[in-house]
């Protein structure tokens, strides 16, 4: 039976609230003070999002009782630090498995990641070039690579961090070329639809998700753009062994470049600016749809309920107007 009526969520948590509630514990660090005393340090996360947590005075033994991807009941209180949330433990332990509610922990059901997919594979299987239907019916057909595909975030703290993430991303996105392709016949539609479902998927592999999110070796070292073009080339193989036909190395080479650029710019990780339409399409409508999802979260999660501003986020250099507030708040 689920629980969910009786929790508070963590976007729903004010400042100087006690807690005592169930969490998802990730990124744990034993540190030390100004005073060389030591504190533990983690993110407690749920379907609504995640909060910082700090047990003072912690040990060596507090830390091992508990595991990155664990289930812990926390006791503490909430507080307001330099405009964020964060929650002050007492206790951090791991959870009975019986009081867990893993509804609770869920952003996407199972059922939105099944129509999610569903509409993917609808999107893809209605493009019309062969060479390019071909290569993504190779994806769609690989159970284990839809596994990962559909279960895998867009990243660890940033837009879509959640299981399911990657494809709510991408899907959101295709809707968002076939709606744009329609303005801007200079564009190569179809081959922006694939740049589209090609450019993150390196982040089934960079990322590990079986509960805690964290970058994998292999994305720590290589990263999801080196990974993406890899598995690509691998499915351009494949797609060849099937049709009997050579793949055509321009659309190979405009392929790797959506993949290779879609960052933008240099200093946002991009090894190649874009340099064709759809590349400089993708890169915009890409950071469209992960702005959107990220300015959203922000206002939705920002602690200063009682105003139509956010607090102030440094990284953003502005607040953001959430809009007067409903007369039923």
């Amino acid at each position: 039976m689920s629980r969910t009526s009786t929790r508070r969520f963590v976007s729903q948590l004010g400042d100087k609230e006690n807690v005592s509630q169930i969490f998802l514990l990730s990124d744990k660090q034993l540190r030390p003070n100004r005073n060389g005393n030591l504190y533990l340090q983690a993110d407690l996360s749920d379907r609504s999002g995640t909060i910082p947590a700090r047990m003072w005075n912690a040990s060596e033994q507090d830390y091992r009782g508990v595991d990155n991807g664990d289930f812990v009941h926390v006791e503490g209180a909430t507080q307001l630090f330099q405009g964020n949330m964060q929650l002050i433990a007492s206790s951090i332990r791991r959870a009975d498995p019986g009081d867990v509610d893993e509804e609770d922990f869920l952003t996407l059901p199972g059922e939105a990641i099944d129509r999610l997919a569903h509409r993917l594979a609808e999107i893809l299987r209605g493009v019309r070039r062969p060479n390019l239907r071909n290569l993504a019916e190779c994806f769609l057909m690989d159970d284990a690579f839809m596994a990962k595909f559909t279960k895998a975030p867009a990243g660890v703290k940033n837009h879509h961090a959640y299981p399911g993430g990657l494809l709510d991303h991408v899907v959101g996105l295709l809707e968002l070329v076939l709606r744009v392709g329609e303005l801007y016949p200079q564009i190569d539609g179809e081959m922006l639809l694939l740049g589209a479902f090609l450019h993150d998927m390196g982040k089934i592999d960079e990322l590990v998700y079986e509960r805690d999110m964290a970058y994998s070796d292999a994305g720590q070292l290589l990263g999801h753009i080196i990974l993406a073009i890899s598995l690509l080339d691998e499915k351009i193989r494949e797609a060849e062994r099937l049709s009997g036909e050579p793949f055509p190395d321009e659309t190979a080479i405009a392929l790797k470049h959506m993949i290779a650029s879609h960052h933008g710019q240099y200093e946002f990780g991009s090894p190649k600016l874009p340099m064709t339409l759809e590349a400089v399409a993708l890169h915009h409508l890409d950071n469209l749809d992960a702005k959107i999802h990220s300015f959203h979260q922000l206002m939705r999660d920002d602690p200063n309920f009682d105003s139509p501003w956010t607090l102030y986020h440094a990284n953003l250099g502005r607040k953001l107007y959430k809009g007067p507030a409903s007369k039923d708040d």
